[in-house]
C-alpha cells in the first residue's frame, strides 16, 4: 500500500473512531432535531471507552500525518507510482488537515453540545413561598453537560418550574418549582421523555 493510501485509510479511521468517541452526546443533538428525543441516551454505553476511543484518534491520525509528511524512501522515488506523483485532493494534506479539523470538533462536542439545546426565557411568578418546592432526582444515562442541558431544557418547559440543574457527574437533577402549576409526575416524565431514566420516584411520589 503507498504512503498516501496508508494515510487516507488512517485518516477515515479517525474520522470513525472522533465519531464514536462522542456519539454519546451526538445523538441526543440529532434526536432533538429529529423530534425523537427519546433515543437519546441510547449510545451512553459507549461513555466508558471514550478515553480509548480518543486516544485510538489521536494515534491514527498522528500515524496519517507522519505517512503524509514522511520523506520518500529511494524505493519509492525510483517507483514514481502515478498515484503518487499526481496525488488528488482526497491524497493531499489539505484534505488531512480538514479531517483532523473534524475529528478535534467531534472530540470535543461534548464540552459544546450544550449550546445547541435552548433555554426558554420565562417571566417566573409565584403567589406564595410555601408553594415552592425543591426535589432531587436520580437520573442515569447522562455523560456530558450536553445530556445536562438537554435535561434541563425539557424540564423548563413545563409551566411553574423556577430553576433546573442537571448534573451528569452526580447523576441527578435538581428542580425548584411551583407545586401548584406543576408536579413531580411531570416533572418526572420531562426527563424521561429525552431517553434518560429517572431511577427511582422521589419520596413524595412514593406516597
Amino acid at each position: 500500500m503507498t504512503p498516501n493510501k496508508t494515510s487516507n485509510t488512517a485518516a477515515y479511521t479517525g474520522i470513525f473512531t472522533a465519531v464514536v468517541a462522542s456519539i454519546c452526546c451526538i445523538t441526543p443533538v440529532l434526536a432533538l432535531i429529529a423530534g425523537t428525543s427519546g433515543i437519546a441516551s441510547t449510545f451512553s454505553w459507549v461513555e466508558p471507552f471514550r478515553p480509548y476511543l480518543i486516544a485510538l484518534t489521536i494515534i491514527v491520525l498522528v500515524f496519517a500525518w507522519f505517512q503524509k509528511l514522511r520523506p520518500k524512501t529511494q524505493e519509492e522515488l525510483d517507483c514514481a507510482c502515478e498515484d503518487d506523483a499526481k496525488p488528488t485532493f482526497w491524497q493531499s494534506k489539505q484534505f488531512l488537515f480538514i479531517v483532523t479539523l473534524f475529528a478535534g470538533l467531534m472530540l470535543a462536542f461534548p464540552y459544546y453540545s450544550n449550546l445547541f439545546y435552548a433555554q426558554p426565557t420565562k417571566d417566573i411568578v409565584y403567589v406564595s413561598q410555601s408553594n415552592i418546592e425543591t426535589q432531587t432526582f436520580e437520573v442515569e444515562g447522562m455523560t456530558c453537560a450536553g445530556c445536562e442541558a438537554h435535561v434541563e431544557s425539557e424540564v423548563n418547559n413545563l409551566d411553574g418550574i423556577i430553576s433546573v440543574k442537571a448534573s451528569y457527574e452526580n447523576a441527578n437533577t435538581i428542580v425548584e418549582f411551583d407545586k401548584t402549576k406543576t408536579d413531580l409526575p411531570a416533572i418526572r416524565e420531562a426527563i424521561e421523555s429525552t431517553g434518560y431514566k429517572v431511577v427511582k420516584k422521589t419520596p413524595k411520589e412514593n406516597k
